[in-house]
């Protein structure tokens, strides 16, 4: 049976896996191993990852029709921040080549089985809840330069920000507190859902772990980052079309880059 472990793992047991220190080569060989995957389970992204630009382009069109131009940007560029949680079942695909399982499309299903399940699904919530925070954020920063009303077209709110003082401090702003944004949904989550599907480490734990692989690799998880933004845009420029492919190559690739940081089989542990 699945159940939900804050501070310890499934036998009760307090986690704090070794972490290690890697190289801007370990990120471009996390990247190809990625690439392998993919190509060896091509089928899979049309069954996990196709739905991630479906659901964008429905909540675009949602936020168009509501009033809400203004947000369409901030949500595209959120919807991201949900990346390492709709990842999981490549994570698995990924964990079961690697031992030389099937690797099935129906094992990421079987995921529900997990005992980690409720874990994962709290920290799945931590990044909606994250990703909430930012809409509102923005929200926010639109209204204190642009007032409560909303933009009357697109072309309207196009040129409001592309030619105004307001429009600049908008996109200054704005992307100011999406890089912050990203940094703590980096930080927290950069390895904590891969952990937890291999060792059902414990939410808390898992965590705690992603922020400290990111504090002992600030420089190459920087760039880790700015891969992942780069790939997720131009991903987005084809009506989100491309994000069927890039999705699943960084779900993979972060399956590996989890293996590089954290040491497989000598976890500290100690009795609560």
């Amino acid at each position: 049976m699945a159940s939900f472990h804050v501070m310890t793992d499934a036998r009760g047991m307090r986690v704090q896996p070794v972490v290690r220190r890697i190289g801007t080569a370990d990120i471009m060989d996390a990247l190809r191993l990625g690439l392998d995957d993919f190509r060896q389970k091509p089928s899979h992204y049309v069954f996990l990852c196709l739905i991630y630009p479906v659901v964008g382009l429905i909540l675009t069109r949602w936020t168009t029709g509501a009033g809400a131009i203004h947000l369409v940007y901030p949500l595209m560029s959120g919807f991201a921040l949900l990346g390492p949680f709709a990842a999981i079942g490549l994570y698995e695909i990924s964990r079961r080549r690697e031992l030389g399982m099937d690797t099935s499309w129906r094992h990421a299903l079987e995921l529900r089985y997990s005992p980690a399940l409720p874990s994962i699904a709290v920290v799945g919530i931590m990044l909606f809840a994250l990703f909430l925070l930012w809409l509102y954020t923005a929200q926010s920063i639109y209204t204190s330069l642009f007032g409560e009303a909303a933009p009357a077209s697109i072309g309207v709110f196009l040129n409001e920000v592309l030619t105004t003082r307001q429009g600049w401090m908008l996109i200054l702003l704005g992307n100011a507190a999406g890089f912050i944004f990203a940094v703590v949904a980096l930080a927290t989550s950069v390895v904590a859902f891969p952990l937890m599907l291999d060792r059902d480490a414990g939410a808390v734990a898992a965590v705690e772990t992603s922020m400290r692989a990111v504090w002992a690799n600030p420089l190459p998880l920087a760039l880790w980052g700015l891969i992942v933004a780069a790939l997720l845009v131009i991903g987005a420029i084809p009506l989100l079309a491309g994000l069927a492919v890039v999705m699943p190559v960084l779900g993979h690739s972060t399956w590996h880059l989890y293996r590089k940081l954290v040491e497989p089989d000598r976890s500290m542990r100690r009795p609560m």
